[in-house]
């Protein structure tokens, strides 16, 4: 029997890769990483905590307006933006320390470095140094995807990447590309004052997600003087000393729009190169790397999970990802991979959207037969409360057997209140049971409640 150095080299320390490794170590796996950057990945470092970390200091400021309207004078002239990127680092730094603190209460060997695949069971990290594994697991991640002509300088013309590293506010800014983080960012920016226009090619901002709550978000963050040009394409970008002109064509013929800086923002790209695939016969399509049902490759021994295969680009969808490849190498378990109609999906603009499962288009375009629900917010009395009355609870449900088919979601805390409605299509539980459980009074869960107890025919406050 062939000896190794390990039974799983993990190749990236993102919310997949660590989590992978903890599992591994919790099946009597003995686990290493090898990471070339800070521990956590993008998500941890560039990502999802330090934007949220931008989101919450942006929602503080945007409630002076709310201190004003009872009384209070804000005076927002020492308004210093240096110190909100300060408290966004401060977030990113506290949990990728906790990230390496995990690694080393569960025994995982930590190697910095770049690692390439050097053999069926080998990696090889910066300075020649070899390790081997029984099992090699590629957690690599993604990073913002560049287009011609819009290359990324970090100084007028922005990644998110770049953007979140911003320590003085731009007085303008373009955003191409108004999905979910192109939107995530002009919320975050309009809040802290600066003028923001978004350029989408598509129609409508964030195509993937449900209509009617897009709806709702949009017609709040034009309120608060966002432009949004959908149906529009970016032809032509122009750097000078003073900021850029970019020339959009679209319905309403050709334009030239002028800002400070241009934050480029057209999905992600994985990073499968320079790894050595080619050494060991592991396939890529479109740059992502070709997984079967468990996240093995066409390699044996070889695994993939998170943004670098061709799933779903969602932190939360990595992790569990990591485990069920895992157990499947530990023979422990028989989860397959992911339902995708079983993950949720987050946007943290305000008001916020939630959601899993397909979109009426979407449903009507598999052939499923389906029913809706839908409850307003201004329904549940906390919303109107807490001065949040704009959003909506959609449910999708089977017109035979009541069962769960989807769930849309969008308002004020959202992205929390979607997993009960997650739950229920998972526990396989019906629309009956949460209309029929008892919410507390006053939540914005009683929305939930109230949209089951539409699809019931019984609903108390429509």
């Amino acid at each position: 029997m062939a000896s190794y150095d390990f039974d799983l080299v993990v190749i990236g320390s993102g919310p997949g890769g660590y989590v992978a490794a903890i599992r591994a170590n919790q099946l009597g796996l003995k686990a290493a990483i090898v990471e070339k950057e800070k521990p956590g990945g993008v998500c941890l470092n560039v990502g999802c905590i330090p934007s949220k970390a931008l989101i919450h200091q942006a929602e503080i400021v945007a409630s002076r307006k709310e201190l004003e309207e009872l009384g209070f004078k804000v005076d927002d002239s020492r308004f210093d933006y240096a110190k909100v990127f300060k408290k966004s680092r401060q977030a990113a730094d506290r949990l990728s320390k906790g990230v390496s603190a995990l690694i080393k209460k569960n025994r995982i060997e930590y190697l910095e470095g770049n690692a390439k695949l050097s053999g069926p069971h080998e990696v090889t990290i910066d300075g020649g140094k070899k390790i081997t594994g029984k099992f090699l697991l590629i957690a690599t991640g993604s990073r913002p995807r560049e287009i011609p002509g819009f290359e990324f300088d970090e100084k007028q013309v922005l990644s998110s990447t770049g953007a979140l590293y911003l320590e003085e506010l731009p007085k303008s800014l373009i955003i191409l590309g108004g999905g979910y983080i192109g939107m995530e960012f002009a919320h975050v920016m309009n809040a802290f004052g600066v003028e923001v226009t978004v350029v989408e090619m598509l129609d409508r901002i964030i195509p993937t997600a449900d209509p009617e709550a897009v709806g709702i978000l949009e017609k709040d963050i034009r309120r608060r003087g966002v432009e949004i040009m959908t149906g529009s394409k970016a032809e032509k970008l122009t750097r000078g000393k003073s900021g850029v002109k970019l020339e959009v064509s679209g319905k309403d013929g050709r334009k030239t729009l002028e800002a400070e800086k241009l934050l480029v923002s057209v999905g992600r790209a994985p990073n499968s190169e320079d790894l050595g695939l080619e050494n060991v016969g592991v396939k890529t399509e479109k740059g992502f790397i070709k997984v079967g049902d468990y996240y093995q490759t066409d390699a044996a021994g070889i695994y993939a999970i998170g943004d670098v295969v061709a799933t779903m680009q969602l932190a939360h969808v990595a992790s569990k990802e990591g485990e069920i490849a895992v157990e499947h190498m530990a023979g422990h378990g028989p989860e397959k991979a992911i339902d995708p109609d079983l993950i949720p999906a987050a946007i943290y603009t305000e008001p916020q959207i939630a959601s899993f499962g397909p979109t009426e288009a979407q449903a009507k375009e598999r052939g499923l037969s389906f029913a809706k629900a839908v409850f307003p917010y201004r329904g549940a009395g906390k919303s109107v409360a807490v001065g949040k009355p704009d959003g909506l609870v959609k449910i999708l449900y089977s017109p035979e057997t009541h069962e769960f088919l989807a769930a849309h979601v969008a308002g004020s805390n959202a992205t929390e209140i979607i997993h009960e409605l997650l739950l229920g299509k998972r526990s396989e539980l019906l629309p009956e049971d949460i209309a029929t459980m008892i919410h507390a009074h006053p939540t914005l869960s009683e929305a939930v409640m109230e949209a089951a107890r539409v699809a019931e025919g019984w609903a108390i406050h429509y």
